[in-house]
């Protein structure tokens, strides 16, 4: 078997960051797929499914109320090794294209005070495995020493 893009991606190297992890054309459109990267792979210790889980309800719920991104956002899940998230947006974009959105969700979660939307029995096949204490820290972890003074090196794939 071929091996996949994600897999060809130097994991000893990759900083937390922003990432275009591919583009795909789907008839007319371009989905783009973003590496959100939110700690050091094989590194960091990674997060935990309670935090992950929050975050994924709180930025699928902030991404798809946006004004601006709400129609374009196709999808919003953790990835398997737990150090990340990935978005897909419908258009072509840069990494650098969508750190000011990053940032705002990223500000919103941060200072969330409230129910987790989609907490609830009826809502969510596993609602008790929420975070919200960790979620706020790992989202302003993230936003100041990530997305505040991101470099170019945390918005390109290491060569």
């Amino acid at each position: 078997m071929k091996t996949i893009a994600s897999f060809t991606v130097d994991h000893l190297r990759l900083l937390p960051g922003v990432y275009v992890s591919r583009q795909d054309k789907i008839g007319s459109e371009i989905i783009t797929t973003f590496d959100l990267r939110l700690t050091r792979p094989n590194c960091e210790p990674v997060m935990n499914t309670a935090e992950i889980h929050t975050l994924e309800h709180l930025s699928a719920t902030f991404l798809r109320n946006h004004k601006e991104y709400g129609q374009k956002t196709i999808y919003f899940g953790p990835m398997g090794c737990r150090t990340g998230f990935y978005l897909l947006l419908a258009g072509e974009y840069t990494s650098g294209d969508i750190v000011p959105l990053l940032k705002e969700m990223f500000s919103f979660i941060a200072s969330f005070d409230g129910e987790v939307p989609g907490a609830s029995a009826i809502c969510c096949g596993n609602y008790l495995d929420m975070n919200l204490p960790m979620a706020r820290l790992l989202a302003k972890k993230y936003l100041d020493t990530v997305l505040m003074q991101i470099t170019p090196e945390q918005l390109n794939y290491p060569q």
